[in-house]
């Protein structure tokens, strides 16, 4: 039986800035520069899933489940909000609210989500046209 693998974006704005809470200000200016003042951007989320293509099924999961669940867990945790003040993982003294930083946590968020038979292959987060970050787990 095939492996196939299905990719969908889902995209939402949100805020962010770039500080470590045990730097000083100086500190994180020299090492994150202008990214140390509250910017926002339009993401991209591409989410790719890898299973058995299987006729009866017509693809590798259903499109509705899983536009459903990153809908939930990406769309609505994320879309309008500031990273830093509004998430909790992502407040002061939690992770630093990077690219890399955000594909590590929604794999997190979806991997056990998944149907049976279905695996999380990659979570892409696309910051801008020049710059993405991609997340493949523990290989």
């Amino acid at each position: 039986m095939p492996i196939a693998y299905l990719a969908r974006i889902v995209e939402f704005t949100a805020s962010h800035r770039l500080a470590r809470a045990d730097w000083t200000p100086q500190r994180n200016e020299e090492t994150f520069g202008a990214a140390t003042r509250s910017h926002s951007h339009r993401y991209q989320c591409r989410v790719t899933v890898r299973g058995a293509l299987e006729a009866d099924q017509g693809g590798v999961v259903s499109l509705g489940a899983l536009d459903a669940l990153l809908t939930r867990e990406i769309v609505n945790r994320f879309d309008g909000r500031d990273l830093n003040q509004q998430v909790p993982e992502f407040t002061a003294g939690g992770r630093l609210p990077t690219g890399e930083a955000l594909a590590v946590y929604i794999w997190e968020r979806l991997a056990g989500q998944l149907p049976a038979g279905v695996a999380l292959d990659t979570v892409r987060i696309q910051e801008g046209p020049h710059l993405y970050s991609e997340y493949h787990g523990e290989r």
